[in-house]
């Protein structure tokens, strides 16, 4: 998955060229995500994300891996997004979504990384919202803490690739298909792996010991806990299909209404 599935026209932040640019979150700001089954996810984030996703690493055999969490269980199809493109309110939206529409860009390995912003997105403009740098050309509070943010978030990315290595270095990685069942049709989901706890718990105690100092046992369990939150996602995508065959019906209905008015 790259980092930049969101961004139509990223470009980098630029004093002269954005200076009296705004930002301003569109009412319908999450319409960007609304087409994507996954998001990356770090590993600081795991405890709260689980609790309302699946979380599986993500990659091929030998590496090199990642996290994610799955937000849908059809392609291009994001069950957290709704309708008037808000995400569920109640629920945890991870750091990869909450960047938008900003990002760093650049290799992990280069001295530097840019601070770019998507310029397709519909909430930038010169008059309403946050101001990204002050009259002076300094950067403002706002913009000083979105790149805070971009950093912090970058720096956990990376460790979370370390602990996924780690994971994959021990073996401790297995394959997954998702699968899902509703009315007679199947939808699975492919490329998803997992931990696997009978290997899990047959670590020598040294090692059990270090994934424990390290702070990894508690990602692992934190991802293990979430697998559960497949039933979730099927249901959403249930209580979704029964909305639209309503609406279907509904408006159906209304025109058949208004065919038999003379």
């Amino acid at each position: 998955m790259t980092t930049m599935i969101f961004y139509e026209r990223a470009v980098a932040l630029n004093r002269e060229r954005h200076q009296k640019l705004k930002i301003q979150l569109k009412t319908n700001h999450f319409a960007f995500a609304a087409k994507t089954n996954s998001v990356l996810i770090a590993g600081s984030e795991l405890t709260e994300a689980s609790r309302d996703y699946p979380i599986v690493f993500i990659g091929k055999e030998g590496g090199p891996f990642t996290m994610a969490a799955l937000v849908g269980l059809g392609d291009k199809d994001n069950l957290l997004v709704n309708d008037s493109d808000n995400w569920e309110p109640g629920t945890y939206i991870p750091a990869f979504i909450r960047r938008y529409p900003f990002v760093l860009a650049g290799s992990d390995d280069a001295e530097s990384l840019t601070v770019c912003i998507d310029e397709a997105y519909a909430g930038l403009n010169d008059e309403r919202g946050e101001a990204l740098f002050a009259a002076d050309g300094t950067e403002t509070t706002y913009l000083k803490n979105v790149i805070e943010f971009l950093v912090l978030f970058h720096s956990e990315m990376k460790r979370t690739s370390a602990f996924a290595a780690k994971m994959s270095e021990l073996g401790l990685l297995t394959s997954k298909v998702v699968t899902i069942e509703r009315e007679g049709v199947k939808q699975t989901l492919e490329g998803a792996w997992v931990v696997d706890e009978v290997k899990l718990n047959a670590l020598d105690d040294a090692t059990t010991l270090e994934l424990v100092r390290t702070g990894y046992m508690a990602w692992i369990y934190a991802h293990l806990m979430s697998l559960n939150n497949v039933t979730r996602l099927a249901k959403r995508m249930d209580s979704r299909r029964i909305a639209s065959a309503a609406s279907v019906a509904e408006t159906t209905a209304e025109a058949t209404g208004s065919a038999a008015v003379h």
